[in-house]
């Protein structure tokens, strides 16, 4: 069995998640200092965002470097100390690798502008002639907004894009670029990674004629085709056939016991089956509820397709640092809370390694930022999609900055409470944390009895139900109180509110609430 199978992680944003040397920034000494945190809430792998030298277009992933630490995290030797401290916790290190594009600062890319077709660099990056008009080669937009290519005039050639101008796509097609990212990855494990989240793992590749992708029928008549990313049907320009082959030699490379867990954001289950298998990445995020309303018929449906597409292989989240928290998505306050525990419960149970975002173990709402003080590049020209909200520091403390830091953070942002906070909420045994420290520690006391194939329990819409062997876990995601039939023979073992009302082989569940149960000893 993998190390990974009953793990469960924990997403840092770096520059939010511990000041070490109090200039603002979060970076890898307040990491390292938190770590003792981090094993005491039960984790098993710390999962790191990128901390490469990179002039910060889009915070991180427009990298200018990938075997470097940018010195506003630390050095290398700080590197090397996090993960030693880490495996001394018993933690696992997962590092974001962004194998799609590089920073336009990235020596490759600025070789390429300044030596032109036919240079050493040339050819790491998408470059096509313009269309007969003069215009972009075709019509692929990019994720942030606007054409995916732009014209350096001095060639008279389009590189691609498919995020921001600042971010160059990489050619995949080029066997320099594999060979490359392939020295890349062993740099980091022989520094003790453990484990790769892989950025975009979706779109490496791209359709060797560049065709343009058609536009979505259904959504012609009610959206202004030219400039919307998701009027598009793209079917040319992401999930194509050839990236398969790219992960196959990566797990070949790096042996079985590296953790490949890739960003698939594709929300159709059954496509992202063929990237996970022996031999190919190891987990997929499923991001089927991330950017939808909270709709409890529709997050139970969503999660059994899921689970009946793959029985295993996914890494089961509620949010990240690229959309607004959970807590916030699912109605905000007591309830918003309540909604993000009943579906921890069945996340926890379900086949696969779920990961929290830093701070959902505090329940955490979206900070607030004002329009004036967004950094993020979506944010800035668009504050209501801006993704600074969910990135706000970690409220450690009541005290200045919430004890991230003693200066400024580098995103402005107002206080948390104090009830928010860690400090709080560890001397509060009734505390979100604590509750979350009690469901991981449930999890991990089953593990044992988890290990069967997930049976399916009937219930009522917009709950989920299942049993594995020896452990059962029930989630009322509903605003109702509703009653399930688990059978005879269980324990209560967790749950979100108190002990559950049991008539005979049915137990009562409170609205938004969720329950684990065990095998009676005495059966």
């Amino acid at each position: 069995m993998s190390w990974w199978e009953n793990a469960v992680g924990y997403e840092v944003y770096l520059r939010s998640f511990a000041d070490g040397n109090d200039d603002g920034i979060g970076d890898f000494a307040g990491l390292t200092s938190r770590l003792g945190y981090l094993a005491d809430l039960g984790i098993d792998i710390v999962w790191v965002t990128p901390f490469y030298p990179s002039p910060l277009a889009d915070f991180g992933y427009d990298v200018s470097d990938h075997r470097a630490i940018d010195p506003i995290y630390g050095s290398m030797e700080d590197f090397d100390r996090f993960v030693a401290a880490a495996h001394d916790h018993g933690l696992r290190v997962v590092i974001d690798v962004v194998p799609n594009h590089s920073s336009s600062e990235h020596a490759f890319f600025r070789s390429a502008l300044e030596d032109g077709p036919g240079s050493e660099h040339w050819d790491f990056y998408v470059w096509r002639d313009p269309a007969p008009d003069g215009g972009p080669p075709n019509n692929w937009l990019s994720f942030f907004g606007g054409s995916a290519w732009t014209l350096v005039p001095k060639w008279d050639k389009y590189y691609m894009h498919l995020f921001l101008p600042e971010q160059p796509d990489l050619n995949w097609a080029n066997p320099r670029v594999r060979d490359d990212f392939v020295a890349i990855l062993q740099f980091w494990k022989a520094r003790g990674v453990d484990g790769f989240r892989i950025d975009v793992a979706h779109s490496l590749v791209e359709d060797a004629e560049y065709r343009d992708n058609p536009v979505e029928e259904s959504k012609t008549g009610t959206v202004a085709v030219g400039d919307d990313f998701d009027a598009f049907d793209h079917i040319y320009d992401y999930d194509q056939a050839g990236v398969v082959d790219i992960f196959r030699r990566w797990k070949r490379q790096l042996g079985p016991e590296t953790l490949l867990l890739g960003e698939v954001y594709i929300t159709e289950p059954d496509k992202i089956v063929r990237y996970i298998s022996e031999g190919r990445l190891d987990r997929s995020f499923f991001f089927g509820l991330n950017r939808i309303k909270w709709d409890p018929v529709e997050f139970a449906a969503l999660i059994r397709e899921a689970c009946d597409a793959m029985t295993h292989g996914w890494s089961w989240v509620q949010g990240s640092h690229d959309e607004s928290r959970a807590v916030t998505r699912f109605g905000g306050g007591a309830e918003g809370w309540e909604r993000a525990m009943a579906l921890w419960v069945a996340m926890m149970g379900l086949p696969g390694t779920p990961f929290l975002y830093q701070g959902e173990e505090l329940g955490l709402e979206d900070g607030e930022v004002a329009p004036e003080d967004m950094v993020d590049p979506v944010g800035v020209d668009n504050p209501e999609k801006g993704r600074d909200p969910c990135r706000t520091p970690m409220p450690w403390t009541a005290t200045q900055h919430n004890g991230f830091s003693s200066t400024e953070p580098w995103l402005r942002c107002a206080p948390r409470s104090e009830e928010e906070t860690v400090e709080a909420q560890l001397a509060d045994p009734h505390s979100r944390l604590s509750k979350m420290r009690e469901l991981i520690r449930v999890r991990g006391e089953t593990t044992d009895r988890r290990a069967g194939a997930l049976r399916w329990i009937d219930s009522p819409q917009g709950t989920l139900a299942f049993a594995r062997d020896g452990v059962a876990h029930v989630a009322n995601l509903t605003d109702e109180d509703v009653m399930v039939s688990v059978g005879e023979g269980w324990d209560q073992l967790f749950s979100t509110g108190g002990p559950v009302l049991r008539i005979g082989a049915d137990v009562r569940l409170a609205s938004r609430s969720g329950i684990i149960l065990g095998r009676s000893t005495t059966n």
